[in-house]
């Protein structure tokens, strides 16, 4: 949502952001960069986590500081500082300028040219080095964003937010057969400043909350024991998402009887089946096997070294048959409350939603500025992301989201529609490979289906295949009323590491034949 200034945190606009922004740039330009940037961040981030209904740990962190980025004799430098004064702010420019006349030095050195394709068995890579070029962005002169929320989590005393927990711990550890109860709420407030050379100008703020809380069951006879955990996703909302914004009491009530039904449910046969897949577990799946596979610098091999390449080489971008013809997803910095959503980028683009795979087929990627100059897009979808002052921007995946059939079924019809098959709820464990093809997931809860109906819930239940295969094995979507944005605060990349919040919506799904596998068997091999 667009927001005025007086949205806007009042002691963040106090800081000497332009002053600072200015002496930075105009030390840059003197030293002849081509292109500089500057971004100030103050990014608060706090944890509530009770055990048993009891506080068990408490954090709450401030990091507070800016960067200067910069394009210098065709190279890139960064430099981080802290010391919020004119002078400090053109020094650490001058440390850009400098780092970047570095990087062109070591380059040359290396001889590693221009950026190239190259040949190689896994489709078209791409060497390092050459000059650095970035697309073209319209400018944004003085913008501000707010994220779409009511209340400010931060401004809740902590005793509410601790009590809530503690009452809903209570709630679980009341009913029959639950042992042990783990609760947590995660929040973070970011807000941004960028600006520059070109003229662009964005003031930004986000907020966002993960509440979460697992029940323990023991069977005292075997000493067998399950767990299970809220289905609520993380959001970009704030403290109203825990006081009316979700059906808590609900889920809490229901939880005990899905644990109980769990404890004493049979081992999964395995072998093929249909299955039934809830928003609940298939957000994860799309995570790893579209959100990761379609970030163009994995696409590229620039991240092979740490977080893997990506079977959807740049190669086959209009013709990789991703999936069954019914798959349509997008790329979405816009979506609300998304924990991927902005009004503009770390690098001044201003947020979209594009296509990433239509009727099935691959027809875009995620982009940054600089991925976009170098494979001849027109401009980044806007993908520039730091998750800290002292950090640099690097591409980072949007909300990447299944799109549901208009008019499409609910949850229920598409169960009625399977002879055999098995419905999966909630997210537990996942393993992928490097390339994102070969995949296993768990799940929360899995029921047998049996002639349309659900006959009861199922332990040790995996699912396994190859991305195209299970994508393409997808037969049926429900419609917009199954469709749930879920999501994760942890997605990890890049070196040094980073961490970034994203969602990815989806409907329930039936694929066809998919190969199950009994947890329990394998770990015997």
């Amino acid at each position: 949502m667009p927001a005025a200034p007086h949205d806007l945190d009042q002691t963040f606009l106090a800081l000497p952001l332009r002053a600072l922004a200015d002496a930075a740039l105009a030390r840059a330009r003197a030293l002849g960069a081509e292109h500089a940037d500057f971004r100030l961040e103050r990014v608060r981030s706090a944890m509530w986590r009770l055990r048993d209904a009891r506080t068990s740990a408490t954090s709450d962190t401030t990091d507070l500081g800016y960067a200067v980025r910069v394009v210098h004799n065709g190279a890139w430098g960064f430099a981080a500082g802290v010391d919020l004064t004119m002078d400090a702010a053109a020094r650490v420019a001058g440390q850009a300028v400098a780092m970047a006349k570095l990087s062109a030095k070591v380059a040359e050195a290396a001889g590693t040219g221009t950026a190239a394709p190259r040949a190689s068995g896994e489709g078209r890579r791409w060497v390092m080095g050459g000059k650095v070029e970035l697309a073209d962005e319209p400018v944004h002169p003085d913008r501000t964003w707010v994220s779409s929320y009511e209340i400010d989590p931060f401004g809740v005393p902590d005793a509410e937010k601790t009590g809530l927990l503690a009452e809903w711990s209570a709630r679980l550890l009341a009913a029959p057969g639950v042992a042990h109860v783990d609760a947590q709420l995660l929040a973070a407030q970011e807000n941004k400043f960028y600006a520059d050379t070109a003229g662009t100008s964005t003031t930004q703020q986000r907020i966002r909350l993960h509440p979460e809380l697992t029940a323990v069951a023991v069977d005292p006879a075997t000493g067998d024991f399950e767990s299970m955990r809220t289905l609520a996703p993380p959001v970009g909302r704030g403290w109203e998402y825990l006081t009316g914004g979700y059906d808590w009491v609900g889920e809490l009530d229901r939880m005990p009887e899905h644990l109980a039904e769990k404890l004493r449910a049979p081992s999964v046969e395995p072998g093929s089946y249909d299955l039934v897949i809830d928003p609940s577990n298939l957000w994860l799946t799309i995570h790893e096997s579209i959100g990761h596979a379609t970030e163009l610098d994995r696409a590229l091999g620039y991240e092979a070294a740490y977080a893997g390449t990506s079977f959807a080489t740049f190669d086959q971008l209009g013709s990789l048959v991703y999936g069954s013809p019914i798959m349509q997803v997008t790329g979405d910095r816009t979506a609300e409350h998304g924990l991927a959503t902005i009004g503009y980028d770390d690098e001044g683009v201003a947020a979209q939603s594009w296509d990433l795979i239509k009727d099935g087929i691959l027809t875009g990627y995620q982009l940054d500025r600089r991925m976009a100059k170098l494979t001849g897009f027109p401009r980044s979808n806007g993908c520039a992301y730091a998750d800290s002052p002292s950090h640099v921007p690097v591409q980072r995946m949007a909300n990447v989201s299944l799109r549901p059939a208009p008019n499409g079924p609910s949850t229920e019809e598409l169960i009625a529609g399977v002879e055999r098959g098995i419905y999966l709820v909630g997210d537990r464990s996942w393993s992928i490979d490097m390339q994102r093809y070969n995949f296993q997931f768990t799940q929360q809860r899995a029921y047998l289906v049996r002639n349309g109906r659900l006959a009861g819930q199922l332990r040790d239940v995996a699912y396994q295949a190859t991305t195209t295969d299970f994508w393409g094995s997808m037969v049926a979507l429900g419609g917009p009323q199954t469709y749930v944005l879920g999501g994760a605060f942890n997605c990890g990349k890049a070196q040094p590491g980073q961490i970034a919040a994203v969602s990815h919506g989806c409907p329930s799904a039936v694929f066809e034949g998919v190969n199950v596998l009994n947890t329990t068997q394998e770990a015997g091999r």
